[in-house]
């Protein structure tokens, strides 16, 4: 019985939230499914770039 209540009351939840939804109504907080995350420092200090060159050796034949 308990869950035949449930059901009902699952199904007028449903239908209100289809109904509502109509006028542009959102039963849920769309911010609560999204993590928020903030970086307040920066884990890794910035490392010098070094530049490499490569140069093939003058053939002489």
């Amino acid at each position: 019985m308990h869950a035949l209540i449930e059901f009902i009351a699952g199904i007028v939840a449903a239908l209100a939230m289809a109904a509502l939804s109509q006028f542009g109504v959102e039963l849920r907080d769309q911010r609560a499914d999204e993590p928020e995350v903030r970086r307040v420092k920066d884990d890794c200090p910035p490392q010098p770039t070094g530049t490499i060159l490569i140069s093939a050796a003058a053939r002489k034949c």
